[in-house]
């Protein structure tokens, strides 16, 4: 899959060279292109953002180098056909279904913004808007490297274990039950007897009720649009009649 991210700084992107992401660039399993709209100005300075038409306190970034970074991307693509997003505190609040979402896709362009944010034209030039949450940022690049991670670790052969992929929190609308590993006591607390016990079917639905506990006590909104079995059911009677 084809990743690529419109920004200042393409030197924060480094990280990307490191860990699983890093083996996988390696294998050619993702292939990610950072830009910087700076190589899109005529000045000396390099010039990408100016003061707010109307007043106001600091600066916004023009719309002319950002467009002609993402058709310069184009370009490179070769037709290929990519979704870009727009990388904002005012986007929708990205989840894990946007991550699996973005995972079918054979490209995907991120749009990283600086200062006090973008011209409004700006938007006219992306697919959808996206936020990590209710906070602002310095700029958009630590949001796209989430999303880049949360949406390359899906596809196939990044992870080392696939099951992981689907075992872990937000990956059926729940969050992870507890793990547990050696020693089998530490300071006083043991594992739980059933993940010692070798019965696999014990096991399985001590994890299902765990998950589903610490959904409820933790996340109680998720289960709203969780896709419950009638034993989901049953397990979490048994738990708030605890």
């Amino acid at each position: 899959m084809r990743f690529e991210i419109v920004t200042l700084f393409p030197e924060l992107f480094e990280a990307l060279e490191h860990g699983l992401l890093g083996k996988a660039r390696d294998a050619g399993r993702i292939d990610v292109h950072t830009i910087t709209p700076r190589r899109f100005t005529a000045d000396k300075h390099r010039t990408v953002d100016d003061a707010p038409y109307g007043g106001g306190s600091g600066m916004v970034l023009m719309p002319g180098p950002v467009a002609e970074a993402l058709d310069f991307l184009d370009e490179q693509r070769g037709g290929r056909i990519t979704r870009r997003v727009l990388l904002t505190p005012q986007g929708e609040r990205f989840t894990q279904a946007h991550a699996r979402r973005y995972a079918e896709l054979d490209s995907l362009t991120l749009v990283c913004g600086r200062y006090e944010g973008f011209d409004e034209r700006i938007r006219g030039l992306v697919d959808e808007e996206v936020s990590l949450g209710d906070f602002v940022l310095l700029g958009g690049e630590v949001a796209a490297l989430a999303i880049l991670e949360a949406t390359a670790r899906l596809l196939p052969g990044v992870l080392g274990n696939e099951q992981s992929a689907a075992d872990e929190s937000h990956a059926a609308g729940l969050l992870e039950y507890p793990q547990y590993t050696r020693p089998e006591e530490f300071r006083g607390e043991k594992v739980p007897e059933v993940l010692r016990s070798g019965n696999h079917a014990a096991i399985a639905r001590w994890r299902r009720k765990e998950s589903l506990r610490r959904t409820l006590e933790r996340r109680p909104d998720l289960l709203e649009a969780a896709d419950l079995t009638d034993e989901d059911r049953q397990l979490l009677d048994e738990i708030k009649g605890t």
